[in-house]
């Protein structure tokens, strides 16, 4: 009797100490699996919260974007006229070099010269236009009416001359000509650019006055003039491009 409780004893000691070791791994797996998916979400989280950072979510951007508008009108118009402009020019400098078949260095100067424009010039002046515009000849909900015409007259043959002349001279001064020299690329350029101008801007004008906001009106002008700014790049740095070609 004793030898079978003997035998019964050996057969159970084993069993049992095989039971708490396959408990313990098990533990201890479970322990590992929980401690690898805890590393997983903190890595996703992280890589999510780095991604957020890089590349902003769109809704999110523009909503910050229209809340500077309402806070900082002038100031957030004037800085995106310059990132616009700026990058107008660059690539007005890549077409410039696909015509000539030339690969140049890229004219730093000229880009800030037409990104400060932007921010200077382009912004605060449709920025205060359009306050006086609205102003004198408030919107309309309708955007098909006599007033949507009238403000478009305005616009392409009261404005845009002015303005027009305003851009060559305020560029030329900053690319240190003398008021001769303007003069003369005015004679040279004007009446073709103001064409140009008309065949581009007067549809442009059009919606913006009778489509958009007034408080994204400076915003859809700047992307359109991302645009008309390569024109212009190309246009008053043409005499630059000729001297380089023939050198």
């Amino acid at each position: 009797m004793v030898r079978v409780h003997l035998l019964l004893i050996s057969l159970f000691v084993p069993a049992t100490s095989g039971f708490q070791a396959s408990s313990i791994q098990t533990k201890r797996s479970g322990m590992t699996s929980t401690t690898t998916a805890t590393n997983i979400r903190h890595s996703s989280l992280i890589s999510s919260t780095t991604l957020n950072m890089i590349v902003p979510d769109p809704q999110q951007a523009w909503t910050a974007y229209n809340d500077a508008l309402q806070t900082s009108p002038l100031l957030t118009k004037s800085v995106t006229a310059g990132v616009i402009l700026g990058a107008a020019d660059l690539a007005g400098q890549a077409v410039q070099d696909k015509m000539s078949g030339d690969e140049t260095e890229i004219d730093i100067a000229r880009t800030a010269r037409f990104a400060f424009f932007g921010l200077v010039l382009q912004a605060p002046w449709n920025h205060f236009y359009y306050q006086f515009l609205d102003g004198t000849i408030p919107p309309t909900a309708e955007p098909w009416t006599s007033t949507t015409a009238i403000k478009t007259v305005i616009d392409q043959f009261v404005q845009a001359p002015i303005f027009t002349v305003l851009i060559f001279a305020f560029l030329g001064f900053l690319e240190g000509k003398n008021v001769e020299a303007i003069q003369k690329q005015l004679d040279e350029d004007y009446k073709d650019t103001m064409v140009a101008n008309w065949k581009l801007w007067v549809p442009a004008t059009v919606i913006n006055i009778a489509f958009v906001p007034p408080i994204l009106r400076v915003l859809y002008l700047n992307c359109v003039f991302f645009f008309w700014s390569i024109f212009l790049s190309l246009k008053l740095n043409k005499e630059e491009s000729n001297s380089d070609s023939s050198i």
